[in-house]
Order: structure tokens, then C-alpha cells, then sequence
């Protein structure tokens, strides 16, 4: 009689890749902990951020004198934007055929169309031939859906250091606004409020 299975092996290789795969996970984490808003020290950004860091403390999150600020700093913000993944205008571009979101610098290095209209297409839908219904759109309210998990969890985090910068930060309702403003869903608003409850952040 041919010997019982034993699954021990089996689950011991399991676990042990299992761990590698986070493994991956926490090392890109601790890029993202080591690497946060490091633009923010040098211009472009900084003049501004001395500027409005003062003012947007002050202010309600989600106002319309917390907007205001906003808009005045839009140079540094895109800049900002641009170098950093974890904000949802991150993944400004969007392909109005397949849904791709992409990053300024993956649309920069898109395809462009045989003229000198120098406008670009989808990476996805052009990758065998020229689809010229996919051109390019900034889309800046859509980035949520060309984000990882990891931007997602640094995100989070970012949020949560925000609210601790307001008189009035309240994460769970910044999770609320946030959602009107980058246009996500309820499921992942709930994944959002149960990791920052289990976080002890809410």
C-alpha cells in the first residue's frame, strides 16, 4: 500500500511563499516610509507649501477656503501629484475605450499618432495598431482606479497624518468627502474605514 499523503511539505512550501510575497509587500512599504512627500523639500514645492502649509492648517478639509488654497498652489500641487503615486491625480490619464489609468510619465511615453498633433494613445489599445478613438484624456477624478494596493495603503496613511495636522481632522469623515471627490465606491470607502478602525486610527 503506497504510503499516506502527508501535506506537510506541501503547506510548509505554501507558507514559506506566502511570506516571500509579503516579504515584497513590506519591503515596498518601507520604500513608501522612507521615500514620503521627499518633494516636498526642494522647489518647486517647498516656496508653496511654506506659504499655504500655514493657512491649510487653519482651514475646514474639504471647504470652500480649504479649495481655494488648493487652487492657488495647483503649480506645486501637479508637480507634487506627478512624483508621487499615493494621490489619487497620480493616474491623471484615461483611455476612453478600455478604462486604462495612467501616470504623466506612461503617457508621455504612449504612442502617438502620424501627425504633428502630438496627441497620445492608449498603450493597451494601440499595442498592435494605431485605435484612434483611444486617445489620451486628463481625467484627474478617475486616478483611484489606476492605483495599487500599496498606493492605496500609503494613501491611507497620508490621510490619516492629515488629519492630525486640523484642529477638526476627523479621518472617517475625510474617507466620506474623499470618496465625492475621487468617486470610489462604497466597497472600498467600507475597506478604508475597517483598516483604519482596525488601525486604531478611527
Amino acid at each position: 500500500m503506497a504510503d499516506a499523503y502527508d501535506s506537510r511539505p506541501d503547506t510548509l512550501a505554501h507558507i514559506h511563499a506566502v511570506q516571500g510575497n509579503l516579504a515584497r509587500v513590506i519591503a515596498d512599504l518601507g520604500r513608501r516610509q522612507r521615500d514620503h512627500d521627499l518633494s516636498k523639500l526642494a522647489d518647486p514645492e517647498k516656496a508653496t507649501f511654506d506659504e499655504f502649509t500655514p493657512r491649510l492648517k487653519a482651514s475646514a478639509y474639504g471647504s470652500d477656503e480649504y479649495k481655494g488654497f488648493l487652487a492657488a498652489m495647483k503649480p506645486a500641487l501637479d508637480h507634487h501629484y506627478a512624483a508621487n503615486s499615493h494621490h489619487p491625480e497620480h493616474y491623471r490619464w484615461h483611455c476612453p475605450v478600455c478604462g486604462l489609468q495612467i501616470n504623466d510619465e506612461q503617457e508621455r511615453a504612449a504612442p502617438q499618432g502620424p501627425n504633428e498633433s502630438a496627441k497620445r494613445y492608449c498603450p493597451r489599445c494601440c499595442r498592435h495598431g494605431m485605435l484612434y478613438e483611444s486617445e489620451l484624456m486628463l481625467k484627474p477624478e478617475l486616478g483611484v482606479r489606476g492605483m495599487t494596493l500599496l498606493d492605496v495603503v500609503e494613501m491611507l496613511a497620508d490621510w490619516k497624518a492629515a488629519t492630525q495636522r486640523h484642529a477638526d481632522g476627523d479621518l472617517r469623515k475625510s474617507i466620506e468627502i474623499n470618496q465625492g471627490r475621487f468617486g470610489y465606491g462604497d466597497e472600498l470607502k467600507a475597506i478604508l474605514v475597517n483598516t483604519a478602525t482596525a488601525l486604531g486610527w478611527v
